[in-house]
């Protein structure tokens, strides 16, 4: 591994902080975030569980890394059947976490920082404990009675159509006070919000400006483009036979009507009017399905929509392969005088396996976990590191009887346990990987307590210090920072495509296979990385090289 900084006299560009058009340029483009997941974070109290101080005692770590924010996933009031995502109140604090003055205790250090600080906002569905939601179910002419997707059954009491939930089953719950069923997409605790009601707009665009003047500088919006339905109700059509493996009725549909209403995209705009009160607010959209792209650019079309998407790309991929990743990568190219927005990208997430335990053997890792954190710093966009990438975490195995996770358990055991990739963070080798000192939440395994922090960061060869390098050297070449994405080809297992800033451009070479590769001719340009010790002649099993370009 070379760990080689950028001569300050190399053809790449002044810092991208300090470049010409640094001024010019909102923070968050080119950002690196880091996603905490509250609960595995840090525990400040010993009941096993991480809560919003113990965040706030770990900032220096992740400031050190070089990420300029943190998304910090849901730590709101919620009965936790989807751990956070069941939102009971969208403006208060759930006793686990801490108090609002934790929070704002944590906001003003991250501030001190220099990190910004992102939030997550759940606007397709609340708790079924939320007041609105026990105003919406007392009767049919209440206040809050369309707040809710409500629908009488078919006469013969049946659900109004076919749509499934994500978690298993028809997304139709009955309810015996008002005689109708309500819809829900994930959870039947998770009732679906009624976004075609002018009323539940403007209360969910309520809760976002209560938290940006608390000081939030942007969110991360989930599962935005499920928040609005076709209010025809008609069936989805079924979904042809793909050699994917079926394991739940959802599988089993275009999920054209129950998702993706074109009428979202004028709720967006209301969203970002709201944020362009406050200064440098950041939004980003978590786009799933099948198809996401066509939400993924409507949503940020423009200046008057969202800043940036992501989609599951990346997180559910099965392998990552040359020609998977140009592939993925073109669908956010633009044609000139197309728009689309501002990519965001995530290899890992509190709902998707560790990818390297998806996407390479046991005995692959060490190099792995270093050409993937390569890639996913070298692309174009805003990337996203979840907490505990930085030291090669594998996916923990979680026996049946201590499982959490609620999808897990209704498919148990077809379905991989999202409860694997949000095991505690281990700070240290110690039993409880200094995350707590009473019992955690979920157990750590001994494999990934040694990859924890402190054992890394007394190796100066370890993934953490590799990633700190990585995100040091994106921040200070503008190419790689905000530049362009151009010639992206993918040749076997041989990834290549340039950043262009104008000045200066990178070529990015990636072997993403256990065999070495070389090349046919010696790649040009002057050496700013090398990876798992690639030259300009050969890249070895999972090599990579970054080539700086006059």
């Amino acid at each position: 591994m070379t760990l080689d900084h950028t001569p300050a006299d190399t053809p790449l560009g002044e810092p991208a902080e300090t470049s010409p058009d640094s001024s010019a340029r909102p923070w968050w483009q080119g950002a690196a975030i880091y996603q905490i997941y509250p609960r595995s974070f840090q525990d400040s109290n010993g009941d096993g569980v991480g809560d919003l101080a113990g965040i706030t005692r770990r900032l220096d770590y992740v400031a050190a890394l070089g990420v300029d924010a943190i998304w910090i996933s849901p730590f709101f009031t919620s009965p936790m059947r989807d751990f956070g995502y069941d939102v009971a109140d969208y403006c208060g604090i759930d006793p686990v976490f801490g108090t609002m003055a934790d929070f704002d205790a944590l906001v003003a250090r991250a501030h001190e920082l220099g990190l910004k600080v992102l939030i997550d906002q759940v606007y397709a569905h609340t708790s079924d404990l939320h007041a609105w939601f026990a105003d919406s179910r007392q009767n049919r002419d209440n206040p809050k009675a369309d707040w809710y997707v409500w629908q009488d059954p078919n006469e013969d009491g049946t659900p109004p159509n076919n749509w499934q939930s994500v978690f298993g089953g028809p997304a139709w719950t009955w309810d015996a006070r008002r005689r109708q069923y309500y819809m829900h997409t994930f959870l039947k605790e998770q009732p679906q919000l009624n976004m075609h009601n002018p009323e539940v707009q403007d209360a969910v665009l309520a809760v976002a400006r209560f938290w940006l003047e608390r000081g939030v500088d942007g969110f991360r919006l989930d599962a935005l483009n499920h928040a609005m339905h076709d209010p025809e109700l008609r069936n989805n059509p079924p979904a042809p036979e793909d050699g994917r493996a079926r394991s739940r009725p959802f599988d089993y549909q275009i999920k054209k009507y129950s998702q993706s209403h074109p009428g979202m995209v004028a709720v967006v705009e209301k969203l970002r009017a709201v944020c362009d009160e406050f200064p440098g607010v950041h939004t980003v959209a978590e786009i799933g399905g099948d198809h996401p792209q066509a939400d993924r650019r409507a949503y940020t079309a423009g200046d008057h929509r969202l800043n940036s998407a992501y989609g599951f790309d990346f997180l559910y991929a099965p392998a990552l392969t040359a020609g998977f990743v140009a592939e993925t990568l073109a669908r956010w190219e633009l044609a000139p005088g197309e728009t689309g927005g501002w990519p965001s990208w995530a290899f890992e997430n509190h709902d998707a396996p560790r990818a390297v335990s998806r996407w390479c053997t046991p005995e692959d890792r060490p190099a792995f976990a270093r050409v993937k954190m390569a890639l996913l710093t070298a692309l174009r966009g805003n990337v996203i590191v979840y907490q505990g990438e930085e030291l090669g975490l594998v996916q923990d195995e979680i026996p049946f009887e201590q499982l959490q996770d609620p999808e897990a358990i209704a498919n148990w055991p077809l379905t991989l346990s999202r409860d694997g990739v949000r095991t505690p963070f281990p700070w240290e080798e110690t039993a409880s990987g200094g995350f707590t000192t009473g019992a955690p939440w979920l157990p750590m395994s001994g494999e990934n307590l040694a990859r924890a922090a402190a054992v890394q960061e007394a190796d100066s060869e370890s993934l953490l210090h590799f990633t700190r390098h990585l995100l040091s050297l994106r921040k200070a070449i503008p190419a790689l920072h905000h530049g362009s994405l151009i010639d992206c080809t993918a040749d076997g297992s041989l990834l290549t495509f340039e950043r262009d800033a104008g000045t200066a451009r990178v070529r990015c070479l990636f072997n993403l296979s256990a065999e070495p590769i070389d090349l046919p001719e010696p790649a040009e340009g002057m050496i700013v990385l090398s990876v798992n010790g690639a030259d300009h002649d050969r890249l070895p099993a999972y090599g990579a090289l970054w080539l700086g370009i006059a």
